[in-house]
């Protein structure tokens, strides 16, 4: 009887190196590549391409802009002497967080209308933040060749300064 030696017994077979899914390695590449295509979309898009101040649109655009920026002498720019004389702001309009959206513009032969969505975001809650959207228009007309607004939707009205000279 020969005595077997316990190193040499046969033990369990060594297991084969694991094998990876090819499917798995593909839905984990396709993961991977919309994730970079998602971080690239994010931080590559800037602000809004600038229209033409030549169009109702454009001018829309700009007077926004300087508004939200509190340059009012700019904003003051865009504004017919009717609009500049006749304002009458009733509250200071929270330029902090707007956002607007242009919906359409129709144009005539000397006057024309440019829709906006106007969103205002105000602090949040315990659900989150708290949103106010309107669509509101602004009324343009054409003076010596150049678009003007002539009157602005309340949130971002903008008025002549006067003198304060009662202030104490």
């Amino acid at each position: 009887m020969t005595t077997a030696d316990p190193a040499q017994e046969p033990g369990p077979a060594p297991k084969p190196a694991a094998r990876r899914d090819p499917a798995l390695l593909v839905v984990l590449g396709l993961i991977a590549l919309l994730v970079v295509v998602a971080l690239i979309v994010v931080f590559t898009r800037g602000q809004p391409v600038p229209l033409d101040v030549a169009t109702p649109g454009g001018v829309v655009q700009a007077y926004s802009t300087a508004v939200l920026d509190g340059d009012e002498t700019t904003a003051l720019r865009y504004l017919t002497v009717g609009a500049r004389a006749d304002c009458d702001r009733t509250s200071t309009p929270a330029t902090d967080d707007i956002r607007i959206t242009l919906v359409d513009t129709v144009e005539r032969e000397s006057s024309a209308d440019v829709r906006v969505l106007i969103v205002t975001s105000y602090e949040s809650g315990p659900f989150g933040a708290s949103e106010y959207e309107s669509e509101e228009a602004f009324d343009l007309v054409e003076t010596n060749g150049d678009w003007l607004i002539d009157q602005a939707p309340w949130q971002l009205t903008v008025c002549q300064p006067t003198s304060r000279g009662d202030d104490t």
